[in-house]
């Protein structure tokens, strides 16, 4: 028994040993951490104070100025420095004195946002010391628990952005406002610039009175408690707790349901700081406050125009841009939709609100000549059709004018802007320009219209209904008629043949997903906007050198310094020679009338501008939806596309209707400055073209050894006949002939292509021979 004691006594001893030890270890332990919180905290209180003595002093005058600081207008204006419109502020927003605000409201602000306000020096002290324990040691955090005068502070002079050197800044200037001014003139100029989310036209707003007037419908000093308390709920998160969405439309129960609860919370901070008894405080809780909303209004019609929203949008992305380089966002992080929209968002406002002078390249003599145009000749496209054009400066890539449609009053629509199907607009961009840069053929080459089938689904390809002519045509030909086989042919060769045609479109900026996609090459899966659009053929005009279109010259200040001035950065896309032997293929399409009379409408309409040398190309898509023409000078590009909004069916006119309307178009901007078009130069042949003597019937060199026509039992045939210069962009021109001569077809084809040669030379002045290969 003296044993089990013994071993009991002992195992007792142990434990008290292991506890003591611990406790030790633990009282240590919370020794080391007390003196790292000092110590920790003597660093952060330190490096606080050197933050404070670091920030610049301010005047009253200085103070009042900013924290009384709404907004300063910006303004748009044409490249002449005349003005286009001024920028209106996004933020409904009217300043009222203290005695027009409501007693109800100023309590339910204090009760709810700063319960210490009216014995604060600016700031809490334990608000301080949780930013320097959040900075020294990363836990909590360095923002929150800001004052009524902190966060005037954040919203009207140095931002919201959550680090400690603002909140530092933050904590100084709001003791210098304290200093300066009463704390019911802090209280006013807050009420006054916070934001309150929407009124009930959709129209963002800000202070209580226009919060009062768009929701309540009654004046800030009218507000009931039940009113104010809900106002006084809106600026922790104006957009979620407003009642109305961005229509100005009542928002569901469920959404409506986040404001409400806000409120009875702010009804419910005002009784426990005793503005409320508890009789005051139940009967403002049980009042109906959704029943008071005032219902949807629309807004007044808006007479700004495209040029103002166009002009707007660009010069928001390139604040953007800057923004987002000061805050070292790459632009792979842009590509998050959310975060965009956020960026998007505070471009926005900065450029609405920082009294800027944002300079566009649009001539105003010219844009008001297009409006006039569009205004006084649109209706030749047809009732109901919407149009949009683009003049660009080829040199430069600047947008000189555009029509963004119709009428801005029926719809808002910028149709320079929308993106839809190029039909064949796209076949010298994607398909003839690259083809011809390679070498893969000349401007008097020969392409397949046999009838052809796509390879994928084994449909017909068709043009207009027709499914081929069953000859083998010119690159010209091809181009006049727009027919779509030619173009498939060309374009599956260059795949075959590992030639590149996607990097051509990439390096002027076109966004096309899937270059695999067999009817690309007639606009299938492609959707370009004219602005687009008309930026490749003015890469053609300009001897194949890309100048990315764009509307915004400069910006500047309040004080006149220069924030953006645009900078030229040009793209060889396609050689000179390239370009040279494209733009002459396209004066023949224009000069054939076949898919367009716009040349010779614009002859019996001016002309000296009419006989230019103009260069173009239409384009349909299916179902006559889509109608495009692009036309060109050597100084200008002037796009066009026409379309009903909802995709119906044009008539098959619609193409001749739109070119006759841009005839007049041409016209009218030939009269605003006729200097712009550079009518003198020819566009002819680069010095670079290289010029082969080829077959008419072959569009290829004669080969003097003779042609193995064995397949259709000819044996080896030396032929004569017709030549052309055919004009190439890479050195040796043209091929010598073979037996498929073309690009495109099948063997059977070539048989009946070779079959036609042959009769015509042999009743021709020229000849054939032939001599057995077995």
């Amino acid at each position: 028994m003296s044993l089990l004691k013994r071993q009991h006594k002992d195992q007792v001893s142990v434990k008290n040993v292991i506890f003591r030890i611990m406790k030790s270890i633990i009282y240590f332990g919370l020794i080391i951490i007390f003196f790292m919180v000092v110590f920790g905290a003597g660093i952060g209180i330190g490096y606080f104070n050197s933050l404070v003595s670091k920030t610049d002093s301010l005047s009253k005058t200085e103070l009042y100025d900013k924290i009384n600081d709404i907004s300063e207008i910006s303004q748009i204006n044409y490249s002449n420095n005349q003005t286009v419109s001024k920028i209106s502020s996004d933020l409904i927003r009217t300043k009222v004195s203290s005695e027009q605000i409501s007693d109800n409201l100023k309590n339910a602000v204090i009760s709810t946002e700063d319960e210490y306000f009216k014995v604060h020096k600016g700031y809490v002290p334990k608000a301080v010391l949780r930013a320097v324990l959040a900075e020294a040691f990363g836990v909590g955090s360095s923002s929150g628990g800001s004052t009524l005068t902190q966060q005037l502070v954040k919203q009207q002079i140095i931002g919201d952005l959550p680090t400690f050197k603002r909140k530092a800044e933050e904590i100084v200037l709001a003791m210098q406002i304290e200093k300066y001014f009463t704390k019911d003139e802090i209280l006013t100029t807050y009420l006054n610039v916070s934001p309150f989310g929407r009124n009930n036209k959709g129209e963002n707003i800000a202070g209580v009175q226009e919060a009062a007037v768009g929701i309540f419908g009654v004046s800030a000093k009218d507000l009931s408690v039940a009113q104010a308390a809900f106002i006084a709920g809106l600026p922790q998160s104006p957009i979620s707790y407003s009642p109305y969405d961005g229509n100005g439309a009542i928002k569901s129960d469920e959404d409506l349901a986040l404001g409400l609860k806000r409120k009875d919370a702010v009804l419910f901070n005002m009784y426990r700081e005793k503005m409320l008894t508890k009789a005051e405080y139940e009967e403002a809780k049980a009042v109906d406050l959704k029943s008071q909303f005032l219902s949807h209004e629309a807004q007044s019609s808006d007479n700004k125009g495209y040029l103002y929203y166009a002009a707007l949008d660009d010069a928001t992305k390139i604040v953007l841009k800057q923004i987002a380089t000061e805050e070292k966002i790459s632009d792979s992080q842009l590509e998050d939709q959310t975060l965009y929209e956020h960026y998007y968002s505070l471009a926005s406002q900065r450029i609405r609100q920082s009294g800027y002078q944002i300079t566009t390249t649009v001539d105003q003599g010219i844009y008001e000549a297009m409006q006039n145009a569009v205004a006084n000749y649109g209706y030749f496209v047809g009732n109901g059709i919407e149009v949009g054009n683009v003049l660009l400066n080829n040199e430069t890539g600047a947008i000189l004018g555009f029509v963004g449609g119709r009428d801005f009053q029926t719809s808002q629509v910028n149709h320079s802007e929308t993106e839809r199907d190029p039909g064949s607009s796209i076949k010298p961009l994607l398909v003839y320009g690259p083809a011809i840069d390679q070498g893969l053929i000349g401007s008097a080459s020969l392409l397949s219209n046999y009838p052809t089938n796509y390879k994928s689904s084994g449909e017909p390809i068709y043009h207009d209904g027709n499914k081929g002519t069953s000859e083998m045509m010119t690159l010209q030909t091809a181009l006049n008629w727009s027919w779509n086989i030619p173009a498939y042919w060309t374009y599956q060769i260059m795949q075959e043949k590992g030639m590149d045609a996607s990097s051509y479109m990439k390096k002027m900026n076109f966004s096309i997903s899937d270059y695999s996609i067999e009817s690309l090459p007639m606009g299938g899966g492609a959707e370009v906007s004219v602005r687009q659009q008309a930026n490749g053929y003015q890469t053609l005009a300009n001897y194949g050198t890309y100048q990315e279109n764009y509307m915004i010259e400069k910006i500047t200040d309040k004080a006149g310094n220069v924030i953006y001035q645009h900078q030229s950065n040009p793209v060889q896309v396609y050689s000179k020679a390239t370009a040279s032997i494209m733009n002459n293929l396209l004066k023949g399409v224009l000069n054939s009338n076949i898919t367009t009379h716009f040349k010779s409408n614009l002859q019996s309409i001016n002309s000296t501008l009419g006989n230019a040398n103009w260069t173009g190309k239409t384009g349909t898509s299916n179902d006559f939806k889509d109608s495009w023409l692009i036309v060109s000078t050597r100084g200008i590009t002037l796009g066009g596309w026409s379309g009903y909004d909802d995709n119906t069916s044009m008539s098959s006119s619609s193409g001749e209707n739109n070119s006759l309307y841009m005839s007049y178009l041409a016209n009218a901007i030939y009269q605003a400055n006729p200097n712009i078009f550079n009518i003198a130069d020819t566009m002819d042949y680069d010095s670079s073209v290289v010029k082969s003597t080829v077959l008419t019937s072959t569009g290829e060199k004669n080969n003097d050894k003779g042609i193995d026509l064995s397949k259709i039992d000819k044996g080896t045939v030396k032929i004569s006949g017709d030549t052309t210069t055919s004009y190439y962009a890479v050195s040796g021109g043209a091929p010598v002939t073979t037996f498929r001569f073309g690009i495109g077809g099948s063997d059977s084809d070539y048989q009946n292509a070779w079959t036609k040669i042959l009769g015509s030379t042999s009743s021709s002045s020229g000849s054939t021979t032939s001599s057995s290969s077995n």
